[in-house]
């Protein structure tokens, strides 16, 4: 069974950081040969939930929404079963619940549709 745990979530001001981090359980090990895309979506009170970053396995081609590009980076642990996002210079339209996710592609889709697993979800809020 695939779990995806999210941590690092939290309260912080503008212009502050923090790192998520997402420990998955159940697919790296049984997918070690296949293509697929680690990432992270967000979702904002009264909004859609959006793509915010994406990682590929095998080749580590990495893709980020366009509103937090070059604020955000995204990486995977040795052992491809860790995720993080680290986030710089955050604003308070970051704040939003993020979620790591899954999806069986050769290709990282910002759709939330695509997506084949889910975490909880982790809470960052921005104050101005």
């Amino acid at each position: 069974q695939v779990q995806l745990v999210e941590s690092g979530g939290g309260s912080v001001q503008a212009g502050g950081s923090l790192r998520l981090s997402c420990t998955a359980s159940g697919y790296a090990d049984s997918n070690a040969d296949s293509n697929y895309c680690m990432g992270w979506f967000r979702q904002a009170p009264g909004k859609e939930r959006e793509g915010v970053a994406f990682i590929s396995t095998p080749r580590s081609i990495l893709n980020y929404a366009a509103s937090v590009k070059g604020r955000f980076t995204v990486s995977q642990g040795n052992a491809k079963d860790t995720l993080y996002l680290e986030m710089n210079n955050l604003k308070p339209e970051d704040t939003a619940t993020y979620y790591c996710t899954i999806s069986r592609s050769s290709s990282c889709s910002f759709r939330p549709a695509d997506v084949n697993y889910w975490g909880q979800g982790t809470q960052v809020v921005v104050s101005s």
